[in-house]
């Protein structure tokens, strides 16, 4: 993939190597019976969930946060070095969807204003709450902002991924998740699967999932059709990433049996057929997931 010739985006915050600052609640450890449900409820909460839930309990692990103990760039640098190869490839493809979205907006009469993102080790807090770099990247709709350690793509190698293109196809998703923000399919979609059962919610789930693969599609055949990014092979890693992060595919991965009503993501051949179609077409209207429900 030829990424060095693109504009790098500025709206990049690097918080790489350093640990959230996660504000504490007064545990008081009172004698007598008081005491020991306290220390009890503590014990279940980490045999349950292991440091993380039992982070709900003695620091603020809430959904209401922003960023390290304030905002997402509290002791962070904006922007990346030039001689930074990961960060440098970060914001250059978030420099490109800028670019084409942008335009994609501008032509259909609406504005686009992008979000920013954040490169982040182990663990950050965002608006969304306190998250460990195993849930891999993700978007928070509360701040608008893309949330990245690279180190997931080392994961996704390992897991039948790898290539640059394969790594721009993530970045690609988490900004159609930005793109059904600005054009209110989110809050549509939250409101609805507050409604719905649990199963007719992970379908509506899986539609945005498999939207944002079709945008990522979008985002790159524009970029192409621009400055022929594309180089052989490319769209191949694209689709083995899609692949490899099929909710059937993870969940035989780990030693589950597939079930279809379960899955939030979409299978390794659902994703594969929307980001082709994406990359097909550079129409974001045929990226529809919703009527296929």
């Amino acid at each position: 993939m030829k990424w060095r010739g693109l504009r790098r985006s500025s709206n990049v915050d690097d918080l790489r190597g350093r640990r959230p600052a996660r504000r504490r609640m007064p545990v008081r450890l009172a004698g007598g019976r008081g005491g020991l449900v306290t220390i009890i409820v503590l014990v279940v909460a980490y045999l349950v969930g292991g440091p993380e839930m039992l982070s709900l309990f003695l620091g603020d692990g809430g959904t209401t946060g922003s960023g390290l103990g304030g905002s997402a760039t509290s002791g962070g640098t904006v922007g990346v070095s030039g001689n930074d190869e990961a960060g440098s490839f970060v914001a250059a493809i978030l420099g490109s969807t800028e670019d084409e979205w942008r335009e994609l907006f501008r032509n259909s009469g609406e504005t686009y204003a992008p979000p920013r993102l954040t490169l982040f080790s182990d663990a950050v807090r965002s608006a969304c709450g306190y998250a460990t770099s195993a849930v891999g990247p993700f978007y928070c709709p509360g701040e608008q902002r893309v949330f990245l350690d690279t180190a997931f793509f080392a994961e996704l190698a390992r897991m039948g991924g790898a290539g640059d293109f394969a790594q721009a196809y993530v970045i690609g998703h988490e900004v159609g998740h930005h793109v059904q923000t600005l054009r209110g399919t989110s809050a549509r979609v939250r409101d609805a699967r507050s409604r719905a059962s649990e199963r007719d919610g992970n379908r509506l789930q899986v539609a945005m999932e498999l939207q944002a693969d079709c945008f990522a599609g979008v985002w790159a055949y524009h970029a192409n059709r621009r400055g022929a990014i594309l180089e052989p092979g490319d769209v191949d890693e694209g689709m083995a990433a899609a692949a490899a992060i099929g909710d059937d595919r993870l969940q035989r991965s780990a030693g589950r049996s597939v079930t279809p009503d379960s899955f939030t993501h979409g299978s390794s051949a659902q994703r594969q057929q929307w980001l082709r179609t994406g990359l097909q077409s550079g129409n974001p209207a045929d990226c529809d997931t919703f009527a296929q429900l």
